[in-house]
Parts: structure tokens; sequence; C-alpha cells
């Protein structure tokens, strides 16, 4: 097992799954402490890197796109700060996040995970029930509806209707926004039947979002509903034919590792774990020179 303890958090490896704990430390932000712990399966990964710096060094977890409805719903907006897939090292343990990253690395490399997109979520999503309350209105989810409460700062058109509650299988989709400089961001839900283009500031499905401390807690609802909404993947998925029945004949012939086609991907997928930065060049060249005497 392997583990490293910082101020920002702990994050341990047990060769099947890394386990992230927020710190306790005041800068770690409120998202990460509300999201509490994290299992990430190892075939949830794409890879994983440390990065050094004078005073601090900084590990990040790159998840396979698709495995993670938090990173979803937020479409890689979540900063530094909020993003609990980075956690900061301090530089007297970079010895120990060096080491950290080759555990991960090296069972990636024998659990031969792949780093393409998986096609339905291998995180659970924060749990229910949730509330919220931020920018212009309450959002709060039980698993199976959305409600979405108005305060006084609501604009009088999107107040006069009162509260909103939405069942999640009217929901098509859902997105978070942060503020940007002068832009205003937003929690909005988009509903079946009930397309709109009007701004998050006068929607009835949509949480207007100024920049302030319990904005980034919208997104843990936005990952929560996310969570229980069709994959992504599923209109792709369903375009491929089915797989046609085994025949015995085929039972009887050599396995496909040993076939030259398999070799040839085999070999494009190495590269393509070495481009990503799951294997260094060190375990690439090894890999490599495995397959091609196989060859």
């Amino acid at each position: 097992m392997a583990e490293i303890i910082q101020k920002d958090g702990t994050w341990a490896f047990d060769a099947d799954a890394l386990r992230l704990t927020p710190g306790r430390d005041k800068n770690v932000s409120l998202l990460r402490k509300t999201l509490g712990e994290l299992v990430v399966p190892l075939g949830a990964l794409a890879g994983i890197s440390f990065e050094q710096g004078k005073r601090s060094g900084r590990l990040r977890l790159r998840l396979r796109d698709g495995a993670d409805p938090l990173l979803q719903a937020t479409g890689g907006r979540l900063t530094e700060p909020h993003d609990p897939y980075q956690l900061t090292v301090e530089s007297d343990r970079y010895g120990v996040a060096e080491y950290f990253v080759d555990e991960v690395r090296n069972a990636l490399l024998l659990d031969e995970v792949p780093a393409d997109p998986v096609s339905g979520y291998l995180l659970p999503g924060p749990s229910v029930p949730l509330s919220v309350s931020a920018g212009d209105g309450t959002a709060g989810f039980d698993g199976e509806h959305v409600r979405l409460e108005w305060n006084w700062k609501t604009e009088d058109a999107k107040a006069a209707a009162g509260a909103r509650s939405l069942d999640v299988t009217e929901i098509t989709g859902v997105e978070w926004q942060p503020a940007a400089g002068l832009e205003n961001g937003h929690l909005r839900f988009t509903v079946r039947g009930a397309p709109t283009k009007a701004p998050p500031k006068y929607d009835p499905n949509a949480v207007e979002l100024w920049g302030f401390k319990k904005d980034p807690l919208m997104a843990l609802v936005a990952a929560a509903v996310q969570a229980r909404l069709p994959h992504p993947s599923g209109a792709a998925v369903a375009d491929v034919r089915p797989e046609l029945p085994e025949l015995p004949a085929q039972r009887s012939a050599p396995p496909a590792e040993d076939d030259h086609d398999a070799l040839l991907r085999r070999l494009r997928e190495l590269g393509e774990l070495h481009r990503t930065g799951v294997l260094t060049d060190e375990e690439f060249t090894l890999a490599k020179q495995a397959v091609l005497k196989r060859m």
C-alpha cells in the first residue's frame, strides 16, 4: 500500500483503488470538504502525474472520460482549489509523491487499464439528499426530484412562478458554470419539452451564481443529478451492432493476444499510454520490446 499524508489531504493506494481524503487545513476548499472521501477504482484512471515547484508540488489524477459524473457535469471547469483530483505536496515529501506515482503507474500497466472513454459511470457521484443555497436560489436533490426555491435577490419574472419541482425523469441535461470575471455563473437543468434560451437570471430551471464562496457547492448538486441521468455515451453505444455469438470453431482458434493484428493494437495502446503520461519512457520501452519479441 502506498500513502501520502499532507495538510491538503491524504491519498492512499491499495492496488485496486485510490482513496482520496480531503485535509482539515483551513485552505482546503468547502467543496472538497463537503464532498468528503472519494474512492476511485483503478479502472477509472487514465493517468497520474506529479509536478514539482520551488515550495510545493502537485499530484494530479486524470480520469477516463465519462468515468465521473462530477467531471461530466462541470465540464472540466473546476479550478485547482476545488478539484478533488489534485493534491498539494510539500517539498520535503517529493520523494514520497514520486514513489506514489510509480506505484499507481505500475498497477495501470500490469492491469492493462486502457485510457479510452468509458460507457458508464465508475464513480457514484455525491450522496443525497443534498441542498445548497447560493446566488439567487436554493437547489435541493433527494435522488428523485430537484427542487428550486428563490430568495429576495431573484428577478421578479422568475420568482413569480414560485418554487420549482423537477422529476429527474424529466431532466435531459445539467450544467454547472462558475462565475468568471464579469460573467455570472449558473446551475441549469434542461427539461424535456421545455427548451429555453433565456439567461439564467430569467430561466426558472436555472440558479444564477455570482462568484461567492458557496457557488462551487452547486457543482455537487449538478453531479448528483448527472449520476442518475443516462450516460452520455449511451447514444453512441446504441449505434454499435451487438457482437455475434462465438462459434465452436472460433473457440478453438488461437488466443487473440497471439494474433498479429492484436499485437499491433497493443503497440498502439502502449503508444497512447506513453503519450498521455501513464507510462514513463523506460516502462514504454520495456513493454514495447516485449510485444515486438512476440511478433
